[in-house]
C-alpha cells in the first residue's frame, strides 16, 4: 500500500483508488486560496525591488565617475565628462556644497561621495522593504 500526504496534511493510504480520484493539487490550476495572486505579487515585488536597487547603483556609479573626473582633472571639453558632470549635479541635490574645504577636489570627493553612499544605502533598504511586501 502506498502512502501520501493529502492537501490537508493528513497521511492517507492507497486503498486501490485510481490516481485521478486522489485529492492532489494540480500545478497550473487556479486555487481558490489565492496562491496564484500571492505568487504574482511576489514576482512583481521582486522585479520592483531589483529595479530600485539597480537604479540606486547606477546613480552611485554616475556620482563616482564625477568624483573620478574631478579628482583626476579630466578634460571638461569631453562630451562624456560633460554629460556625467551635468547628471551628477542634479543627482547630488542637497549634498552639493555640504562641506566647503579650500581644495575643490576634496569638496567634490566628500560631498558627492556621501551622496553616492546615501543612494546605495537607500536603494538597498528600499529594495528590502519592497521585497517584504509579499
Amino acid at each position: 500500500m502506498a502512502r501520501w500526504r493529502s492537501k490537508s496534511g493528513n497521511v492517507a493510504e492507497d486503498s486501490g483508488q485510481d490516481a485521478a480520484e486522489r485529492t492532489v493539487p494540480h500545478s497550473g490550476r487556479h486555487r481558490p486560496d489565492g496562491e496564484r495572486l500571492r505568487n504574482g505579487l511576489g514576482r512583481a515585488t521582486g522585479v520592483l525591488a531589483t529595479l530600485v536597487a539597480v537604479a540606486a547603483t547606477v546613480i552611485a556609479v554616475v556620482l563616482a565617475l564625477h568624483i573620478a573626473f574631478v579628482v583626476f582633472s579630466a578634460n571638461q571639453a569631453n562630451p562624456i565628462v560633460r554629460t556625467v558632470n551635468d547628471w551628477s549635479r542634479g543627482l547630488a541635490w542637497e549634498f552639493r556644497d555640504l562641506f566647503t574645504p579650500k581644495d575643490r577636489r576634496v569638496a567634490v570627493l566628500v560631498d558627492y561621495g556621501i551622496a553616492a553612499v546615501v543612494y546605495l544605502i537607500a536603494g538597498r533598504v528600499g529594495a528590502g522593504l519592497i521585497r517584504r511586501i509579499h
